[in-house]
């Protein structure tokens, strides 16, 4: 079976990927006034690609240029720090109108990068995927710019697109309704595997424990109305059927292409983890 490439997208995973070879760390120390992005920003540059993001548009633009000329200069083996200050309005013609002070530290190593992006990248949400079918990989495509940690499972043996980035855990496993035990309270739970049997024993088994932070099932009304049937008839309480999201997605994005779903399920799940944070 043959699957298209997930490639890193994150700072850390970027850092990784390019160990041995120099990069520029660029920060965004400071902003004044209508900015794109704030101080949590940060591009980690290396002389083939970059990740992360200061903002986009021309300041993120001139920013990697500036980078990249700062690795062609460097010695080997050096660390160069360097701190600019850009006008956003009158020196590259942005909308915004603010300021913004960024430091550019050139690292002989890129995993020399890894202590300083601590606590740079948003802190992920947990995310078990059960299933790795069409739409549970366009899925995890979708996500991995987001911050989601994705623990990803199926029964079956070579159905996970490769190579994946580390925010992606890969579990083949037999029995994916026990695996359910281990997950922490707060968790997100979504399935979507290739058997209605299964469907079924992973979502009574999140249920029962009554402590995630979202539990989906892909499918249609009519599967959520046999599922709501055979879930009363085991006991379940009917808090605990109404806490099942089935359909997915958000109804306003209709179709049904792995990748319109995904989207819809992607933007569905952000909108979970914004509802968890208010409540906490």
């Amino acid at each position: 079976m043959t699957h298209t490439a997930l490639l890193p997208e994150g700072l850390a995973d970027f850092a990784r990927a390019a160990r041995g070879q120099p990069v520029c760390l660029v920060r965004v120390l400071e902003v004044r006034g209508s900015v794109p992005r704030g101080t949590d920003a940060a591009l980690l540059v290396g002389g083939d690609g970059f990740a992360g993001t200061i903002g986009g548009g021309h300041l993120e633009y001139e920013a990697i240029a500036h980078a990249r000329s700062l690795l062609r200069q460097a010695e080997a083996g050096s660390t160069v720090e360097q701190t600019r200050r850009v006008a956003l309005g009158p020196t590259l013609g942005q909308c915004c109108g603010g300021s913004v002070e960024l430091r550019f530290s050139v690292l002989a190593d890129a995993g020399d990068a890894l202590p300083r992006l601590e606590g740079l990248e948003a802190r992920p949400h947990e995310l078990w995927l059960y299933g790795a079918g069409h739409v549970a990989r366009a899925l995890v495509h979708v996500m991995l710019p987001l911050p989601f940690r994705i623990r990803w499972l199926d029964t079956r043996e070579n159905v996970f697109p490769h190579p994946l980035p580390g925010q992606v855990e890969t579990v083949q496993v037999n029995d994916l309704a026990a695996e359910v035990a281990d997950a922490a309270a707060g968790v997100m739970h979504l399935v979507m595997t290739h058997s209605h049997a299964l469907d079924f024993d992973i979502v009574r088994a999140v249920l029962e424990r009554g402590d995630a932070a979202y539990c989906g099932l892909i499918g249609s009304a009519t599967k959520r109305v046999t599922f709501e049937r055979r879930l009363r008839a085991r006991g379940m309480g009917e808090a605990g059927i109404a806490s099942l999201v089935c359909p997915i997605g958000l109804p306003a994005i209709a179709g049904k292409l792995p990748g319109i779903i995904a989207v819809s399920v992607a933007a569905q799940l952000l909108l979970a983890t914004q509802a968890v944070e208010v409540s906490a």
